[in-house]
């Protein structure tokens, strides 16, 4: 009777998910997963959530536990949108959500090497503008290349990419290319680069955009593709877990999502 009733659930979580695998549902205190990511030094996936929630990082294991809860003690969650690491295990909070799109101050907060921390920390601070030719915007999504971030706006028609200098103090963003994604429904919720530098893929609530064969960060002259998960939901994290397969969370809607998926690039 277990037997049977497993197998049943199997089969509806995997019809349920479309393409993507059900990997863990996540602790119940986390209701707005916003950004995921995986260190260097840690076989944690890490976590933040949105604006309205704990200025926290936390710390899951594979079934979605929270086994590190750090207080960062300077800083302000106004809108934590998603998350980068570099080569040392140290994290990237991305804070520049901007729903109003009146802001006009973004700012990144660094926490050194989170796999060593017990409870609380003070992270070091990167703020920046944009330039006086960009008109304020939401952000969502970015990550970590060559010490520069690379930063998307989230945005239904043409969008654009800037970078910011992984460095502590404040700064004035450098816009790289305006762009725009074929079809509809592409505003961009997270974003992550694969470990060797060849891979980029972008999020959707319905699919993601994986991109390749680019020089330097010329993203967009690469090659683009769709990848749709036959699953919508309002996915807000994705990282990569190996140069091929990537960890995607959603946030709860109450009745559904809330939970870490994988899928196969």
């Amino acid at each position: 009777m277990v037997y049977q009733f497993l197998v049943v659930l199997v089969l509806f979580m995997s019809c349920d998910t479309g393409k993507l695998t059900f990997v863990a549902d996540i602790s119940s205190g986390l209701k707005e997963v916003s950004g995921t990511e995986i260190t260097s030094n840690s076989k944690l996936i890490w976590v933040i959530e949105d604006s309205g929630n704990k200025n926290n990082l936390y710390g899951l294991n594979e079934n979605g536990e929270i086994i590190k809860d750090i207080d960062i003690s300077n800083a302000n969650n106004e809108d934590w949108e998603d998350l980068t690491s570099d080569s040392n295990g140290n994290l990237y909070i991305g804070d520049f959500g901007n729903n109003n799109q009146k802001r006009d101050l973004f700012t990144i907060y660094k926490v050194e090497n989170p796999e060593q921390l017990n409870s609380n920390t003070r992270a070091d601070v990167i703020n920046f503008r944009l330039p006086k030719n960009l008109k304020s915007k939401d952000f969502e999504a970015f990550f970590l290349l060559n010490n520069y971030f690379y930063i998307f706006s989230k945005e239904n028609k043409s969008s654009f990419l800037i970078k910011v200098p992984n460095q502590v103090g404040e700064h004035v963003a450098e816009h790289i290319t305006d762009f725009n994604l074929d079809g509809k429904h592409h505003k961009i919720t997270a974003a992550d680069i694969s470990d060797d530098g060849k891979t980029v893929v972008l999020l959707n609530h319905d699919k993601l955009w994986k991109i390749s064969n680019f020089s330097s960060d010329a993203f967009f002259k690469g090659t683009i593709e769709e990848l749709k998960f036959d699953h919508n939901s309002q996915k807000e994290g994705v990282c990569f877990k190996t140069n091929e397969i990537v960890y995607i969370a959603d946030e709860s809607n109450g009745a559904a999502g809330n939970n870490i998926y994988s899928f196969k690039l």
